[in-house]
């Protein structure tokens, strides 16, 4: 179980000001469940799922996954994550069968057991026809599918994506969300953020809705919007968020 309690994030700014970028948020999510972390562009969605991933440390509160703190016990916990940011660069040189191959190594997953997690994942992915190929030479949805790969080759308990539909076809988005609902399937515990209601609504079993850094509504499709209009709720708590600057 991923469990976060009272996540605050803040931003030193001139002149002695600050940026409240997350205040106080909890939530939790089970395995077998896709957790929706729903809000426009500066809601707090990435700064929350960075804190999580270990990229940023902070300012108050903590998360667990099981007994695993991100703040006494970070290696350990960011072991057990695999995570996937929308600026997520991928060296275009390589290959995304040599960069699984590597990712594998760095996270210690000895090398029979990458070669069998990547042909599962380059099969589950549609990636067969270009794993050899440069990732200079991938279209878009090709090199998230390879992004999605690498974050993944150590099979981790917990996946943690931002935006991972973002800028993707009709084509290349349903393979991403087939994939995401089959691992979910498999027990695994998905965090995912998004502005995208289809995608939220067709994915997500539990959501959370965050403007102004703040958690504004948490609950099922029915708990939050019992009319069925997951939008309408979104428009309605982002249209009342506040600013999160402080002086």
């Amino acid at each position: 179980m991923l469990r976060v309690e009272g996540l605050t994030k803040v931003f030193p700014g001139r002149g002695g000001r600050k940026t409240v970028a997350v205040k106080d948020l909890s939530f939790h999510t089970m395995p077998g469940e896709i957790y929706g972390l729903l809000g426009p562009n500066g809601a707090g969605k990435t700064t929350t799922l960075r804190c999580l991933s270990t990229l940023l440390k902070p300012t108050a509160g903590n998360a667990w996954i099981d007994h695993i703190s991100v703040l006494e016990q970070g290696e350990s916990f960011r072991s057990r994550i695999g995570f996937l940011t929308s600026d997520m660069k991928l060296d275009g040189y390589f290959t995304p069968e040599y960069l699984t191959d590597w990712f594998g190594r760095l996270n210690r997953v000895p090398g029979e057991v990458v070669r069998e997690r990547r042909k599962a994942l380059f099969s589950e992915l549609q990636m067969d026809d270009f794993a050899g190929r440069r990732i200079d030479d991938l279209s878009t949805g090709m090199k998230q599918k390879t992004a999605i790969a690498v974050s993944l080759i150590h099979d981790p308990d917990v996946i943690i994506f931002d935006e991972p539909t973002n800028g993707l076809d009709v084509i290349t988005s349903k393979a991403v969300t087939d994939f995401l609902r089959n691992k979910a399937d498999a027990g695994k515990t998905i965090v995912l953020s998004t502005h995208m209601m289809t995608v939220a609504e067709k994915l997500c079993s539990r959501f959370g809705i965050i403007a102004g850094g703040v958690m504004k509504a948490e609950g099922t499709l029915q708990e939050i919007a019992p009319g069925g209009n997951l939008e309408e709720v979104f428009f309605g708590h982002i249209l009342s968020g506040g600013s999160s600057d402080e002086g």
